[in-house]
Parts: C-alpha cells; sequence; structure tokens
C-alpha cells in the first residue's frame, strides 16, 4: 500500500489568507492580550505598586519586563500592527500573562503558531485514573495510548485480543509490540500495510514534539531494533488518523474483525482512547 503525504494536521492545505483576514488575526490577538494584561495586578505577578495608575491592570512595559522583551515589540503586537513573533516569544507572554491551558492554546491559534510546549504537561493522577475508569467501563475492547503510544489502561475484552501482550507483565508500547513481538505478525490482518499505515499516523501525531525526548528515544531505539521500521520512518510519509475495520487472526476464536474508533482526552490532547467495535 502506498501511502501519499498530507500535512500533519491532518486537514487539507490552508487557503492562503487575504490582508484583510490578517489584520483581522492581529487585532483579534492584540485584544486578547490587551485584556489579560488589564486583569492582572504587579503583585500577582511580584511587582511593586509605583505611582497612581491610569489604566487597570500592569501597564505593556511591564509585560516586557517580565517577558525578557522589548516593550516596542509588545507595544506594536497589542496595536496589532505587522510585526514578527516567535513561538518562544509567545510562550514567554504567555507565561508572563499567567494564561491557563486553554487560554495558552488560544493565544498560539490567534497568532498561527505551534505551542513548543504543548503536551508537555504529564497526565495528572486524577486525570490517569479517569482515563483507566473509563476504559475499565467500556464493554467493547479499548486501550488508552500517550503520545509515545505506550499503553496507559486497558480492559480485559482488549486484553483477550493482544494475548502475549496485554496480559503479559511490564510496560507495554503498541509501535514496539508491532514491530519487535513475533506475535503481533501473526495478529494482525494484513500485517505490513497496517505497520506503514502506524508509521505514517505517528509521525503525523507527533509532529510537533519529535525531539521531545521520550519520543525521540523511542523512534531511535525503534530505528536500531527494527530495520522494517527503521525504512518506513526513513520514508517521511504522513497521514491522518483514520478508522475502519481491523482484522486479526486470533488463536482461539479465528479470524475476527472490528471498527476502530479513537477519541482524544480533552486537555490533553497527545492521549487517545481507542475502541475496537464489533
Amino acid at each position: 500500500m502506498k501511502t501519499t503525504p498530507v500535512p500533519t494536521s491532518g486537514t487539507l492545505p490552508a487557503v492562503p489568507s487575504s490582508p484583510a483576514d490578517d489584520a483581522r488575526q492581529r487585532r483579534a490577538l492584540g485584544d486578547f492580550l490587551r485584556a489579560h494584561r488589564e486583569r492582572l495586578t504587579p503583585a500577582a505577578v511580584g511587582l511593586p505598586l509605583l505611582g497612581r495608575r491610569r489604566t487597570p491592570g500592569l501597564r505593556r512595559e511591564e509585560v516586557a519586563q517580565l517577558c525578557g522583551l522589548s516593550s516596542t515589540w509588545y507595544t506594536w503586537i497589542e496595536q496589532a500592527r505587522e510585526v514578527s513573533i516567535s513561538a518562544g516569544a509567545l510562550a514567554s507572554v504567555a507565561s508572563a500573562l499567567r494564561l491557563s491551558r486553554a487560554e495558552r492554546a488560544y493565544l498560539f491559534d490567534l497568532a498561527g503558531k505551534r505551542d513548543p510546549e504543548r503536551g508537555a504537561a504529564p497526565l495528572p493522577h486524577h486525570a490517569a485514573a479517569q482515563v483507566q475508569a473509563a476504559v475499565a467501563a467500556v464493554a467493547a475492547p479499548a486501550y488508552a495510548l500517550d503520545r509515545c503510544w505506550d499503553v496507559l489502561a486497558w480492559n480485559d475484552a482488549a486484553a483477550d485480543i493482544f494475548r502475549g501482550w496485554l496480559d503479559m507483565p511490564g510496560a507495554k508500547n503498541l509501535l514496539r509490540y508491532i514491530f519487535l513481538d513475533a506475535g503481533a505478525l501473526t495478529l494482525i490482518q494484513a500485517w505490513e500495510s497496517r505497520a506503514r499505515r502506524v508509521v505514517a499516523e505517528f509521525r503525523a501525531e507527533c509532529s510537533a514534539y519529535l525531539d521531545d525526548t521520550p519520543v525521540r528515544a523511542l523512534t531511535d531505539a525503534l530505528q536500531r531494533e527494527s530495520s522494517v521500521f527503521a525504512a518506513l520512518w526513513s520514508q517521511q510519509d504522513v497521514v491522518e488518523r483514520e478508522g475502519g475495520r481491523r482484522g486479526f487472526h486470533h488463536p482461539v476464536r479465528g479470524d475476527i474483525d472490528f471498527a476502530q474508533v479513537t477519541f482524544r482526552l480533552s486537555g490533553h490532547d497527545d492521549v487517545k482512547l481507542v475502541m475496537l467495535l464489533p
């Protein structure tokens, strides 16, 4: 099966924006920054309150000081002038303004930039417990994956399908299973085409953090340990994760197939819940 490279977001190429669209986007960005600047007090960010203040919240130069950026440059951003903004500078502004995860994501969307820290926060304990409870409550085979495709949780129905993997002790990674476990060659129908597909899907999903240490360690190790993975990874194919039928040669039940559906965890888009529906 030949996979065709597509944008890493899994969407069609963006339609070029017009100057009017760009101007509206810059105004929206400036309005957002100004609103959040005016909500913060000097005391909230550890700055002394000096003299009378004619406007609420922080002054522009105070935000620039907190970010380690030029006061003029920050002022121009709020004024919707046509200036370049790096992702690193935007991250400094987000931190200075004490933006929440949702606010930070919105800021980067407005600026058309990719957050260098997107998905970097570990899954909180309470969220991990919720993922485990959700997976256990599903009657169909289900499992949850993190950004490295390490398995966070699975239910008994999934363990029954992936015998010799999910039902065994130790850390579990879907890519390592597919490429390094001989049992996967027997279990997964059309293994070659599925293997090609999952490599392209993984590259698309982790495009924002290919230099993330755990992701880099995983792909480096797989390239050393599996010549098939190394060859597929070098092809640079990128495809959107899709549903569809998934077939297995089960050692007891014979040939079985399911419709695979995937959901992402709100607030942690690098965590996926995968279900195999009859």
